[in-house]
């Protein structure tokens, strides 16, 4: 049993860091809101009134914020409050430069730090069937994966810092571009008089087969799981994955690598989201592609 703190207690810090008081660790945690806290209170966490309160005297700290800026912000207060040694994990999404940024702060106050992603989305946080893509030393991806197998299934480890940041950004352009690519497909097949299933039973067995299509199939009927069954309630909502796509543009951009479909993806999220569908699951981009049709 390990003592740990968790910072960001959202839709998928909350969920994790219950996984982690089920595996039987000692866990605070301390987030802005306090209906989320009170949440999480409710699963077995202890709450803290503080980012210093709940790291004080922490083991492990882990970290699940919205942008780079709020990460290195948070990680200036822990760092000030824990001990030397003190393994520091970051699972938000953020860009790279502030990844390596924070693992500097880490190594400056001699504690160790991983950059850890996750994918999954909020059914995989709660389920603990995650996929965490890290970055950093050996050290600490070895102090960290008893941790990670407590909120998630498949724990890869992508080399130095930021490496796990770089691994996200490059799987979840491919996600983008890919749901894209099977939503105008469907369309398409609409229009042609093909039923949602004849195209789903070909193209799920065949060379179209895919992550959006097979697991995440954005029509009802086919995939009964999917968030077009509910209404397309999130799931992974539209406007983290358009977060994710201009994180990976901002990539590109920095590291001169040609990305015109993550780019015109990128454009695509962008206008669904202008239009009001943020909160919506990313998949039911093809109402839009319905309503250009």
């Amino acid at each position: 049993m390990a003592r740990i703190a968790f910072i960001g207690l959202g839709n998928m810090g909350g969920p994790m860091a219950a996984n982690l008081v089920k595996a039987g660790h000692e866990v605070t945690g301390f987030d802005l809101a306090a209906p989320v806290l009170k949440a999480a209170e409710e699963s077995g966490v202890t709450p803290a009134s503080h980012i210093s309160q709940a790291v004080k005297d922490a083991e492990i700290v882990v970290t699940m914020l919205p942008q780079g800026k709020h990460v290195l912000t948070a990680w200036t207060d822990i760092l000030q409050s824990v001990a030397q040694g003190t393994l520091v994990i970051d699972c938000s999404t953020i860009d790279v430069e502030s990844s390596r940024k924070a693992h500097e702060m880490a190594k400056a106050a001699s504690c160790l730090s991983l950059d850890a992603p996750v994918s999954g989305g909020t059914g995989g946080a709660s389920a603990g069937t995650l996929t965490f893509m890290a970055g950093g030393s050996q050290e600490a991806f070895a102090k960290a994966k008893p941790i990670l197998e407590g909120m998630g299934k498949k724990i890869v480890h992508c080399g130095e810092a930021g490496a796990g940041q770089a691994a996200k950004i490059c799987n979840n352009m491919i996600l983008g571009i890919s749901m894209v690519g099977v939503c105008e497909a469907f369309v398409l097949a609409e229009k042609l008089g093909l039923s949602h299933q004849a195209l789903f039973d070909v193209a799920s067995t065949s060379s179209g087969q895919c992550w959006s299509i097979n697991t995440y199939c954005p029509v009802p009927g086919p995939v009964p799981t999917s968030p077009a069954n509910n209404g397309y309630k999130p799931g992974f909502a539209a406007a983290l994955m358009l977060k994710d796509l201009r994180l990976s543009q901002e990539a590109a951009l920095a590291s001169g690598a040609s990305t015109p479909l993550g780019a015109e993806a990128a454009q695509l999220y962008a206008l669904f989201e202008k239009q009001g569908n943020g909160g919506r699951d990313f998949s039911a981009i093809i109402e839009m592609f319905r309503e250009k049709a």
